[in-house]
């Protein structure tokens, strides 16, 4: 039950001064409201309704959360027939406006209608928004809000960060009918996605600014297109952090931590970053400026607290990045006020050419408690008055540098106190919680991964449980204290449909399909917190196991690399759920334990059947080709952990496998090659694995592309495009290609070869190619 907000009844508006320009319509209404349209894109419209004539602005576009400088576009604002419609046309989309009462219809640049209202909006202290839905009309989208389902049709859900429950809420829902709408509120608000009124699309809020964008796309990719370029594209993390996070037991000293790592390096299984959990402070959950490494177990000499003397320069010389768990109850809005006062610099990065008791609950972490509504805060620093605060608070980010300079690489922010209410705090901004509660972790990622690249100069690796519209921007996360079984894998699918790509949970080593899920992810996490979870206390059998699949995903991280780039660029995710790769098979809304991992790999997890899409896909497991669609058992062999299946025409880059990995790009590249029917490509994509130089046009691509023939397969390798620091001259290619039977003749440019290897077992051709990284190659195999 909620703890009602004693200060709800103050309602505080961020008026928007800027003046109206050209890309902007205000029309009185019939009913006396204003409604004012902003014209953003061909296919996006920022919609505002108001009582009085005034325009606000949503906590998201003070704060730099949402795009706003979007580039003018032509448009016609024109009557509609009897002159009580407006229309206003793109190139890419129209959107008529009801006089009376502000009901609105959105239709594509064919005049075809998307959405449309049959109720007038309801608009006052908050506001009520219907959509009309057709029979047919699927729905997507809302981040982590229920983990029930994908598709979204048929339930309510309250878009509101709780413990467990709702980590990441996202205000944003994709249709299958070629619209998208996100509300740009961080108000307490609902959806009724057709629970109530099977033909209606709800959503409230009892307190909010009415505020919306309408965007259209055709098709899934083209909506989180829209959605990410306005409110902010993936993070493309350092590489290294696409290969194993692992998290020490709590009351790890700076020898057990050691010894650890060291015993990654001696069983030989990949590793690149180490974490500490809680016990690394003197005091126990420090949420204050004032923390400190423990004495007793990390103890730092005061005469050499940093360099390769210290415990973190022997980590390092491990090549292991040291991450730290941080919690908070700091008052993050004063440094974004301070920055909009000019008493702050902001920090601006380079741009891109349930609770306690609740089932889910996996951890059932004490410290996660509803504080008493009149309880005291116990951070003294966040009690300050906001007139005080708003001057003398400084940014969180600043005691956080000392541990950087130390050898810091990654922060884990945990969910305690920014999942909690404070039903009585006054913020700094002058917000009550009900605005600032989903507000708060979205601005704390901001802060965090803003300023620890801004004082690194690196691409920061910052991990959260929870976060709002635009987390992705920012930071990674994971599924929270719920561990690592279905429920957590329906919370990633969704937030990957909500524009968040580089998300995990916590590894379930104890089952092998805990195993097998937590490995194939877009970055791979195994936490210890209170636990004894090291792989090296596994079984035998399991650990061995273990070791197989971190080998497998670290020889993947140029596929994973590639395809989180990907993300970066377009929203696409790396883990899709399958209604948003198979858009026109209703079915595949129901294949809650099976998911695309980049553009080739279909993987289940917790499954007993595997819904097999139509084409051809080979078992990775045993080699053995399929055709779909059908359905079929959820059989795997013996040391795996879940199915694996790739699709025919893949194009996988591989590398070998390393203990870690500090860039991105190798100079053996290996292939693997499956042909299938007609074309497909696959783009490489390599950088420095750190910098953010990528963002300014740094990097390389190597555009892949195999035709599948009756009697063969033709595979290309385009020259390598691009350029960035220390990448290299010379590359070796190791192609290996799935055959149906060993080939006859291989050529590799031009020139027919006599040596290459062929594996019988796998029925796969081995080809090396050595020479310049920059050369081109095409190979042909006939095996009639």
């Amino acid at each position: 039950m909620t703890t009602k907000d004693k200060r709800a009844g103050r309602v505080t508006l961020l008026p928007d001064e800027r003046p109206i320009g050209t890309q902007s319509c205000v029309f009185t209404l019939g009913n006396g409201l204003a409604l004012r349209i902003d014209v953003l894109k061909a296919t996006m419209f920022r919609l505002r309704y108001s009582v009085n004539g005034r325009w606000t602005e949503s906590a998201m576009n003070r704060y730099g959360i949402l795009k706003d400088d979007f580039a003018p576009v032509p448009y016609t604002c024109e009557e509609g027939a009897g002159g009580d419609t407006v229309v206003l046309r793109t190139a890419g989309s129209e959107l008529a406006v009801v006089l009376a009462d502000g009901r609105v219809s959105f239709r594509n640049a064919d005049g075809v209608t998307l959405t449309e209202q049959s109720d007038a909006p309801q608009v006052g202290r908050g506001y009520t928004l219907s959509f009309d839905l057709r029979a047919d009309e699927r729905l997507y989208g809302l981040g982590d809000s229920s983990r029930e389902n994908i598709m979204r049709r048929g339930s309510a859900y309250n878009l509101w960060v709780e413990n467990v429950k709702c980590y990441i809420p996202i205000p944003v829902m994709l249709s299958s009918c070629g619209w998208g709408l996100m509300i740009n509120s961080t108000w307490r608000q609902a959806v009724d996605a057709g629970k109530t009124q099977p033909e209606r699309l709800l959503f409230t809020a009892p307190q909010s600014n009415t505020d919306y964008y309408l965007f259209a796309g055709d098709g899934y990719a083209a909506l989180l297109d829209s959605y990410t370029e306005l409110s902010g594209r993936p993070a493309l993390l350092p590489v290294w952090a696409y290969g194993l996070t692992y998290v020490c037991n709590e009351h790890v000293n700076n020898f057990r931590m050691m010894d650890e790592a060291m015993l990654f390096r001696q069983e030989g299984i990949p590793c690149d970053v180490l974490g500490l959990e809680p016990g690394w402070m003197s005091k126990h959950y420090d949420y204050s400026t004032e923390k400190v490494w423990d004495p007793g177990r990390f103890p730092i000499p005061k005469w050499a607290p940093k360099g390769p003397s210290t415990v973190m320069g022997a980590l390092a010389r491990q090549d292991f990045k040291l991450s730290l768990w941080l919690c908070t109850d700091y008052d993050f809005s004063v440094y974004e006020e301070q920055c909009i006062a000019g008493i702050q610099p902001p920090l601006r990065p380079d741009e891109l050419a349930p609770l306690p008791g609740d089932v889910d609950d996996f951890e059932k972490d004490e410290h996660f408690q509803q504080p008493k509504a009149g309880a005291a805060e116990a951070n003294a620093e966040s009690a300050a008055e906001p007139a005080e605060a708003a001057t003398e608070l400084e940014p969180w980010i600043e005691h956080l540098k000392k541990f950087m300079d130390q050898g810091a690489r990654a922060f884990k922010l945990d969910g305690w106190r920014q999942v909690l209410e404070h039903p009585d705090r006054d913020w700094g901004n002058g917000m009550c919680d009900e605005q600032m509660h989903n507000l708060y972790p979205l601005i704390y990622d901001k802060q965090m991964a803003l300023g620890v690249e801004a004082h690194t100069g690196r691409r920061p690796m910052v991990y959260s449980a929870s976060g709002f519209a635009g987390v992705q921007q920012f930071v990674a996360s994971w599924a929270g204290d719920t561990g690592g079984g279905p429920k957590p894998l329906l919370s990633m699918l969704n937030l990957g449909f909500s524009g968040h790509s580089n998300h995990s949970c916590d590894m379930d080593v104890f089952t092998r399909d805990g195993i097998h899920f937590g490995f194939l992810q877009t970055w791979a996490q195994l936490n210890n917190w209170a636990y004894w979870r090291q792989p090296w206390y596994l079984t035998s059998a399991d650990k061995a196991m273990f070791k197989d699949y971190a080998c497998l995903r670290y020889a993947l991280l140029p596929y994973l690399y590639s395809s989180a780039y990907q993300a970066a660029l377009t929203g696409w995710p790396v883990m899709r759920a399958m209604p948003l790769v198979y858009p026109d098979e209703p079915a595949m809304d129901e294949a809650r334990t099976q998911y695309m991992l980049g553009d080739f790999f279909l993987v289940t997890a917790f499954a007993e059947e595997v819904l097999l899409p139509a084409g051809q896909w080979v078992d990775f497991w045993t080699g053995e080709t399929l055709r779909g669609p059908q359905r079929l058992p959820a059989w795997y062999p013996d040391g795996r952990g879940g199915c694996l299946y790739v699709k025919a025409g893949a194009l996988i880059p591989t590398w070998p496998v390393q203990q870690s990995v500090n860039k991105g790009w190798h100079e053996e590249l290996g292939l693997m090659v499956f042909p299938g029917e007609g074309e497909s490509a696959f783009t490489l994509y390599e950088d420095d694995g750190e910098s953010t130089d990528y963002r300014q046009g740094h990097f390389a691509q190597t555009h892949l592309r195999s035709i599948g023939r009756a009697d063969g397969v033709d595979i290309s390798i385009a020259a390598r495009q691009g350029d960035f620091a220390g990448m290299p001259t010379e590359r070796t290619f190791t192609l290996r290609v799935r055959c149906p039977r060993r080939p006859g003749r291989i050529c590799c440019d031009g020139a027919v070869l006599s040596r290459w290897q062929w594996d019988i077992a796998k029925r796969e051709a081995m080809v090396v190619i050595a020479g310049q990284a920059d050369d081109a190659h095409c190979v042909v195999v006939d095996w009639s």
